[in-house]
Order: structure tokens, then C-alpha cells, then sequence
């Protein structure tokens, strides 16, 4: 009977001390939403949890739960690139595309892309997402609250890093980083990019596409790491993202929604204004650089205002700088 009760005890022992180790594991270690830890268990436990959509320990971006707002938004079946096999376009959305930028005589769209991919890969990439694979990108502005910033180190630890239009890195490395794996570029905006970076080229028109050879012979560039953005992709950003404020999507708020695709970790440096409320690039003295955002071109600030939002929804993290 001694024995018995004496291996009662050790059991009891044992079981106390398992729930004080989880109790104390579970309020001791830092939890980013103890609601949606419990949410998440809740799911796990009735069976309505779906797959795993990464494996990042926060969470990954395109999970769509209790999160109506950027559930009616979010559609990753569109595509951000143009490839050999998708390339075609609606006839709204090839009409609002050429709309944006008038070209008296378009060029015939099919050939054209026939001869773009004759030059460039036009792959399909960055479909491997699933329970295996946590992508980290750093989307990276030109904003001049980026001075000062010291973000450097963090930047260049993601997997990804992308950049838009001019975008130097040389001499500001503290604060914005070395490497770039993405440079996305109007033809207008044309820098030359080491041979490790992929070109994402931005066309506004069917002449855009037209005159990349002419471009590309004029700047340094990996051709087998071209990619094109694509029009219905840019539509799309267009409709369901600004609700079509403004005439088209600004660069900046194109790389934001390219990474929101193809990632499953998303960090954001550089958008908005400084601390004092300028507008202007990290590289200049520029106080008159945010100006598009009165033009009516961009809806600059409805595209900041949405930014803000998938920040406040955990969606993205962003970096507010100086």
C-alpha cells in the first residue's frame, strides 16, 4: 500500500509540474496576439484550421482569417508577373492600360510580346509557397525618413529586398541597406543593376514593352533575371487596393503589393514623410519631392492610408523611420 500511494504522489508531482512548465512557458514568452494564439488553438482543436500557408512563427500573409477587410482585397489568384504562358489580357483590362498613357499608333500587343520573351525568360516564379517555405522581403521606398535611420542591418537580413526608380545604395548603406534583389523600374527610370539583381520592368503602355530592347541597351542589367509586371496585375492593385483613387498605381504601392504575393513575410521601410512632414527622397534635399501627391496622378495619400492599414492589421511590418 506504501508503494501505491508513493507512486500516486510522483504522478501527481509530475502533472503539477507539467502544467506549471506550460503556464510558465505560455506567459513568459512574448506573445504578439494572445487572442489569436487562443483563436488559432480553438481551430486547431475543431478541425477548421486550414493548411499551413507558411512556416514563419508569426504568421503568414496570405491568411485570410478574421481579417474581413483584407479578405475582400486579397487575391492571389492574380499574378504579378507577365510570363510566356500568361500574358494574355482582357479587353477592359488592355483599354483601361492603354488609357493610361495615350500612344497614337499601339503597337500590335501579341507580337510584341512574342519578341519580349524571344529576349527575356518569362518564367513562372515564386509559386513554391506552402507549410516549408518562410519567405522574408524588405520593401524598401525612397522616402527621406530613411536618413538617419540606421535600418541597414535589418533590411538586408531578409530574403528578398526591393527597391523602385532610382533607389542608391551606395554611400547610404547605414540606412537602407546593400543588397537589392528586385529593382522595379519604369523604361523612363532606367539604372543599371549588378548581375545578382532581377529587373521588374513597370510598363504604362504597349510602346512601353516596345522599347525595353532599346532601353536595355542603354543600361547594365542581367537579361536572363528580367521579369515584366504585369497590366492585369496592376489593374487589379487598381480596383481592389485603391479602390481606383488616383489615375494608376504609384511604383512604390506596386512593389507593396508585389511583395504581398509572393511573400510570406513582408517589412516596409522608406513610405510616407519624414519627421518634420516632408515628402522628399532620401538622396536629395528635395522638399517639393512629394508632390505627385496633389497632382491626381497617384492617390498618394489613400495610398499611404491603405499601407498604414495592412501595418495596423499585422499584415506587414513597417519601419517608420525619421
Amino acid at each position: 500500500m506504501a508503494m501505491l500511494r508513493r507512486i500516486r504522489h510522483i504522478r501527481v508531482l509530475t502533472i503539477a509540474l507539467c502544467v506549471i512548465t506550460f503556464t510558465t512557458l505560455l506567459f513568459s514568452c512574448p506573445l504578439p496576439d494572445p487572442q489569436r494564439f487562443f483563436r488559432h488553438a480553438a481551430r486547431l482543436l475543431d478541425g477548421s484550421l486550414p493548411p499551413d500557408l507558411c512556416s514563419c512563427p508569426g504568421h503568414c500573409v496570405a491568411e485570410l482569417q478574421d481579417d474581413p477587410w483584407f479578405s475582400e482585397r486579397f487575391n492571389q489568384s492574380f499574378y504579378p508577373l507577365m510570363t510566356k504562358d500568361n500574358n494574355a489580357l482582357s479587353g477592359e483590362t488592355y483599354n483601361w492600360w492603354q488609357g493610361l498613357q495615350s500612344a497614337n499608333d499601339p503597337a500590335d500587343f501579341s507580337q510584341v510580346m512574342e519578341e519580349i520573351f524571344r529576349l527575356f525568360p518569362g518564367e513562372s516564379l515564386y509559386l513554391d509557397g506552402g507549410a516549408d517555405r518562410c519567405r522574408s522581403c524588405a520593401v524598401v521606398g525612397n522616402s527621406g525618413n530613411l536618413k538617419g535611420s540606421y535600418y541597414g542591418r535589418i533590411i538586408d537580413s531578409n530574403n528578398l529586398v526591393i527597391r523602385m526608380n532610382k533607389a542608391p545604395t551606395r554611400g547610404f548603406e547605414t540606412d537602407v541597406g546593400a543588397r537589392t534583389t528586385h529593382h522595379l523600374l519604369y523604361p523612363e527610370s532606367a539604372v543599371n543593376l549588378d548581375n545578382d539583381t532581377s529587373l521588374v520592368l513597370i510598363p504604362f503602355k504597349t510602346l512601353d514593352l516596345n522599347t525595353y530592347t532599346p532601353v536595355m541597351s542603354r543600361m547594365k542589367a542581367n537579361r536572363k533575371k528580367v521579369q515584366i509586371y504585369s497590366p492585369a496585375f496592376m489593374k487589379y492593385t487598381y480596383d481592389n487596393w485603391l479602390d481606383r483613387r488616383g489615375r494608376y498605381p504609384s511604383t512604390g504601392f506596386l512593389g507593396l503589393m508585389f511583395a504581398l504575393h509572393i511573400c510570406d513575410e513582408v517589412s516596409v521601410f522608406g513610405y510616407g514623410a519624414d519627421e518634420h512632414g516632408n515628402w522628399h527622397h532620401y538622396w536629395e534635399n528635395n522638399r517639393g519631392g512629394g508632390a505627385f501627391r496633389k497632382t491626381g496622378v497617384h492617390g498618394g495619400d489613400y495610398e499611404y492610408n491603405t499601407t498604414v492599414h495592412l501595418a495596423a492589421s499585422n499584415k506587414i511590418r513597417m519601419f517608420f523611420g525619421r
